[in-house]
């Protein structure tokens, strides 16, 4: 079963604006359905809600007939399938100039939602250079106006595992300064 990507995020979007039910979203999401009666009861979230419309893993008219027909399931589009499975095969290695030129959207992306990363993290992650990912969050790179924010994993430019593996060490770095101190 092929799952979207950042299932947490999608979830919460789904809940904040669609009529879906849980156990809809939980089976669409790869989640269980107490999961996601637990984001959509949280006050507060730690995670950012992913428009999977906008990053084209569904369309606004599968959502519509879902939530008229409470029997029906929402599946991702094709398109995204074929390529998550191209993606598992080889894992995330040559990038395509296609892709290349939205790096910098990527690298603002995890900037601005992880801002616990250094540089060097995010550098490593997109396979970029550190002066690169300090002007990107410095706001002074020559192209900054015209960036367009995306997200790298929906791109294709690198692994939502890679990301939490990145996030979870930088928390334990910073762990380890707090328990020296």
């Amino acid at each position: 079963m092929n799952y979207p990507y950042m299932p947490k995020s999608t979830a919460l979007w789904l809940i904040e604006n669609t009529a879906l039910t849980f156990e809809q979203i939980a089976e669409f999401c790869g989640l269980h359905e107490l999961e996601v009666k637990n984001i959509a009861d949280a006050e507060t979230y730690k995670i950012q809600p992913l428009n999977p419309i906008l990053s084209g893993q569904l369309t606004r008219e599968d959502i519509e007939k879902c939530e008229v027909d409470s029997a029906a399931r929402l599946t991702l589009r094709e398109e995204i399938v074929k390529a998550q499975q191209t993606q598992n095969k080889k894992g995330v290695g040559y990038t395509p100039k296609l892709h290349r030129q939205n790096r910098l959207g990527g690298i603002l992306w995890i900037v601005k939602n992880y801002p616990e990363l250094s540089d060097g993290q995010v550098a490593r992650l997109m396979r970029s250079t550190n002066p690169t990912v300090a002007s990107v969050r410095n706001k002074t790179h020559k192209s900054y106006s015209i960036i367009q924010i995306q997200s790298p994993i929906v791109l294709g430019l690198v692994s939502e595992s890679a990301i939490h593996d990145a996030v979870a060490k930088a928390q334990r770095q910073a762990n380890n300064k707090k328990n020296k101190k």
